[in-house]
């Protein structure tokens, strides 16, 4: 088996795994404020991860830290947005915005590598956020916008450019040390913002251990976190931005099943076209409307688009 069918492979088990997870996580907010069960969950994480790839740090070089505490700040902003987001919306509204990430990657690597975008990324992009509109904005207007939606989408841009800076860093340093790194400054990121938010009244922490609590902490943290961000790290310096994106795009289909199973969701027409339109708009910007690298640029797609450090 070739290492880019391993690649594959493994951000299939992750879109399973984290599609999976919304429902998990939506039930653990239950017991427990938002940044306590975050912290929970990314210091499980980093302990496990320090243990078994701790001693890749010590031939990193201060680029590496920087690259990896930077990737660690987009996924601190975007767990930090869809937690928050998912405790005001359900689980599949919430996994359907998210995707929308898949749709921003091919443009912002356009931004940032000076690239081209084809019509068909923009016919993409179109028929995603008229899916989006109909996903978010109830009938009645927008004046009766969820805000948890808002939030989620603010997520799915920090999603995107994280998918973005994995993908080019990976090809430079360590994916063991780069996993370390990232989420330890995500655990560092949620422990800080567990007393800031209780002081200044935004969000009191709380904390009530259940079986449901403690099995979310361990499912994410282990499984979803420290397991699934090491595989992502390794798996993206065998394929490029772009087809990690597609692949990702299965999540929230994996999560409106889940959520359909578990914690009985219907959705209504109105929700369904729009999540059938995102869907649809992923893939056509994916599959049909790859960008070709600019005559100016010098970036390639497997270097992920972003500038070097």
């Amino acid at each position: 088996m070739s290492r880019k069918v391993k690649a594959d492979l493994l951000l299939i088990f992750n879109t399973v795994i984290w599609g999976a997870t919304f429902v998990v996580v939506k039930e653990a907010l239950s017991d427990s404020s938002v940044f306590v069960y975050l912290a929970l969950r990314f210091v499980v994480a980093a302990i496990l991860l320090l243990i078994f790839y701790g001693r890749t740090l010590r031939d990193l070089s201060f680029s590496g830290y920087r690259a990896g505490a930077l990737i660690g700040c987009f996924m601190f902003a975007a767990y930090s947005f869809q937690t928050v987001g998912l405790g005001l919306t359900t689980p599949s509204k919430a996994a359907f915005i998210t995707g929308f990430s898949v749709v921003l990657v091919p443009v912002l690597l356009a931004i940032f590598g000076s690239r081209r975008i084809r019509a068909w990324v923009w016919t993409g992009a179109g028929a995603a956020i008229t899916g989006l509109y109909l996903l978010t904005i109830p009938a009645s207007g927008v004046t009766h916008l969820n805000s948890g939606d808002l939030l989620v989408l603010c997520c799915a841009l920090m999603y995107a450019l994280h998918i973005i800076s994995v993908g080019h860093y990976t090809k430079q340093y360590s994916p063991s040390a780069l996993a370390l790194l990232q989420i330890s400054t995500t655990a560092a990121g949620t422990l800080l913002a567990i007393p800031l938010l209780s002081v200044t009244g935004w969000e009191p922490a709380h904390l009530h251990w259940t079986s449901t609590l403690i099995i979310a902490v361990v499912s994410t943290g282990v499984g979803g976190t420290a397991i699934a961000f090491s595989a992502q790290a390794w798996a993206q310096q065998y394929t490029s931005s772009s087809h990690t994106a597609i692949i990702f795009s299965l999540e929230p289909v994996i999560a409106g099943l889940t959520s359909y199973l578990f914690y009985h969701e219907r959705m209504g027409w109105r929700a369904l076209a729009g999540a059938a339109l995102i869907l649809a708009g992923i893939l056509v910007a994916e599959l049909m409307g790859t960008a070709p690298v600019a005559p100016e640029s010098t970036l390639t797609e497997e270097d992920g688009g972003l500038p070097q450090s």
